[in-house]
């Protein structure tokens, strides 16, 4: 069996690995119009969700009621209906500033358990560029007994969710997607293009596209600790930081970043990532 089997991303039956404030918008909006396994490992979550609930403030109830045929699970039995993987967990750092990919293998493993030929496993988890095809796909591989890219394949499509932000939703920040396979990168284009109405970027690879998310961030961190330093400097020589971004934000070409707190999920540890 190959990618050929799938064909079309509506042969593709969903389930999302992780349902925090990444993995539940997103298995929301695709359960608004196919068929979505909801799953988690946090049973006190799954129950809440069933009735809701959504602690992270992420998804109204009404939305969680509009997604019609969207499942909530921490059985992993569940997810062998399934035959296509959406990993959204964690990648935090340790307390060596390392990343901790541990949640990112676990989930690789529990879906290797229930991988069949044929299946398509994405990631949207932030990570340094290679280590899904390095650090993901052997786990998938060693315990499926599948083989890369023959048997079953992949894709990365990084989340681009604004934690907290009501104006810029998941369906209106425009999604970069990739695959194992020109086929497969396809498929997964064609997949997120169901739902997100500000379009896609289809990345020439993988790697690209871990490489494009990881910047990101990287670059925003970078930009609010310049603007940190500079009004430090300011403020020693009374001069209103304020006043300058906008003097200097009258040249069209200038950055409009402004001092703030650097932290978060993201913003404060991805550039570990890419180091």
């Amino acid at each position: 069996m190959n990618s050929d089997t799938l064909k079309s991303s509506q042969n593709l039956k969903l389930a999302v690995i992780g349902l925090g404030y990444v993995g539940l918008p997103l298995a929301v909006e695709f359960g608004k119009t196919r068929s979505v396994i909801g799953f988690d490992t946090n049973t006190a979550r799954i129950q809440e969700l069933r009735v809701g609930i959504d602690k992270t403030l992420e998804v109204e109830e009404s939305e969680l009621r509009a997604a019609k045929n969207l499942i909530f699970t921490v059985d992993k039995e569940d997810l062998k209906s399934a035959n296509c993987y959406i990993v959204t967990v964690p990648t935090p750092i340790n307390s060596q500033k390392k990343p901790d990919l541990s949640p990112l293998l676990q989930a690789s493993e529990l879906i290797s358990r229930v991988l069949n030929q044929g299946d398509v496993v994405i990631y949207e988890s932030t990570v340094y560029p290679g280590a899904t095809e390095e650090e993901c796909v052997p786990v998938l591989e060693k315990y499926s007994n599948l083989k890369y890219n023959e048997e079953f394949f992949c894709g990365y499509s990084p989340e681009r969710i604004n934690p907290g932000d009501k104006l810029h939703r998941i369906t209106d920040i425009k999604k970069v997607t990739s695959g194992s396979t020109s086929k497969i990168a396809d498929l997964v284009d064609d997949l997120y293009n169901e739902i997100i109405t500000a379009g896609t970027h289809k990345a020439q690879s993988i790697k690209v596209a871990e490489a494009a998310k990881v910047i990101e961030n990287t670059q925003r961190d970078l930009n609010i600790a310049l603007i940190n330093e500079l009004a430090i400097i300011f403020d020693k020589m009374n001069i209103d930081t304020e006043e300058v971004l906008e003097a200097a934000g009258s040249k069209w070409n200038f950055l409009p970043f402004r001092p703030g707190l650097v932290g978060g999920h993201c913003i404060g540890v991805d550039p570990y990532y890419l180091t």
